[in-house]
């Protein structure tokens, strides 16, 4: 009899011990992140994204009894660089970086020179409202599977930005943007390569002009790399002469951009972001007759991520923070175009009836265009690509500068 129901209890114990190691295992992160301060190092160009990531550190605190810095950075290497040499220098623990706003070539880079932590994202308890099937870009950047060492926070997709008022048929594919950037001088830009949203601009244009886009989602061959990229090239060689300033100068980022385009100085912008002009409208920083479009095909669409170091001095408050930011309040809130009009990263129609509450009482604005009215979104290139073609253009373009 005893033996019966030694059995039996440790049957029991034996199906109550994943769920049980789960609960045990994220009390333990909770307690361990108790008093920390994590430091957060993400792009600090523009003033909305701080106020969030702010705000999310009120919510640290409040929530889990830790503060939250951020540490603004001009370029995501700026971060990797360092870990980098804390490794290099034999610093394999109390690191400066907890986090990063991270993925690309970032990512890639972090990954195979070993400065990740261990696999973390799918372990937080967030993790179960991700939308891993309808968004594949969040557990794949820039074709690199990210195996947990990187948790999604935003979806982003590029989207092209014009006032009805003025420009009621806007160009829809990239022969008519040419041409429309021919007779219509001084009014068409984009921020200046290696910058990140100049570089999306130069990928979404190899996509529309590459024989086989297919080659994209593989390291570029340098074997047969200038063939292929030829008619990028030649594309930029007619639009270079009647861009904003005549090609001799960019701006520098994607918030420069959109003031050119609030100042009336060109008539056709674009973000990553869809909700970035209902967000500015809201602001009082874009007439109301701002509206969005993609191109014809599709544009280019990804994830953003966080990831840990391999050395963060405060992991436990790092993992923290990346279950926050998959909370849905937190997703609802980054996705109003009030605050950021960045798209989510959950599945929304399998959260519960409160959280699709939230997503339903959103106002995107007049200028989001709804989901099924953005047109597919391109898986990213291999980072590779970016690579490459941000230092071709420097070389051939950014001598003028």
């Amino acid at each position: 009899m005893f033996g019966r129901i030694m059995g039996a209890a440790l049957v029991c114990l034996a199906a109550l011990t994943p769920a049980a190691e789960a609960e045990t295992g994220w009390d333990a992160v909770l307690a361990e992140a108790e008093g920390q301060t994590v430091y957060w190092h993400a792009w600090g160009g523009d003033p909305k994204i701080n106020a969030f990531i702010a705000w999310v550190g009120e919510q640290a605190r409040a929530r889990h009894g830790f503060m939250l810095e951020q540490v603004k950075l001009a370029d995501t290497t700026e971060a990797v660089a360092r870990v980098l040499a804390e490794k290099q220098a034999g610093r394999t623990e109390g690191g400066a970086v907890d986090l990063i706003w991270i993925n690309g070539e970032n990512f890639a880079a972090m990954k195979a020179q070993g400065l990740l932590s261990e696999p973390f994202a799918e372990s937080l308890p967030n993790w179960t409202h991700v939308d891993v099937a309808g968004k594949p870009a969040v557990v794949t950047d820039f074709t690199e599977p990210t195996g947990g060492l990187e948790s999604p926070w935003a979806m982003a997709q590029l989207v092209f930005e014009h006032d009805s008022a003025r420009l009621p048929a806007p160009p829809r594919t990239l022969a008519q943007l040419l041409a429309w950037i021919e007779v219509n001088p001084g009014r068409f830009t984009f921020p200046q390569p290696p910058d990140y949203l100049g570089t999306t601009f130069l990928k979404q244009v190899l996509y529309g002009v590459i024989e086989d886009p297919g080659l994209l989602q593989k390291p570029v061959d340098p074997a047969t790399y200038e063939t292929v990229t030829a008619p990028l090239w030649t594309w930029l060689d007619r639009a270079e002469p009647y861009l904003w300033r005549e090609g001799r100068a960019y701006p520098a980022n994607e918030p420069a951009l959109g003031q050119l385009f609030a100042d009336g100085e060109i008539a056709i912008s674009f973000a990553f972001n869809p909700g970035r002009a209902s967000a500015a409208i809201a602001a009082g920083e874009l007439p109301e007759t701002v509206r969005t479009f993609t191109l014809e095909g599709g544009t280019i669409g990804n994830a953003s991520f966080v990831a840990i170091p391999f050395n963060a001095a405060h992991a436990a408050g790092a993992k923290v923070i990346a279950n926050l930011l998959l909370d849905p309040e937190v997703q609802a809130r980054a996705q109003d175009p009030a605050v950021l009009g960045f798209q989510t990263v959950l599945d929304v129609a399998a959260l519960p009836e409160p959280d699709r509450a939230r997503f339903a009482a959103l106002d995107l604005g007049p200028a989001t265009l709804a989901p099924d009215e953005l047109g597919p979104a391109l898986l990213e290139p291999h980072a590779s690509w970016m690579e490459r073609i941000a230092e071709d253009w420097v070389r051939r373009y950014g001598t003028a500068q």
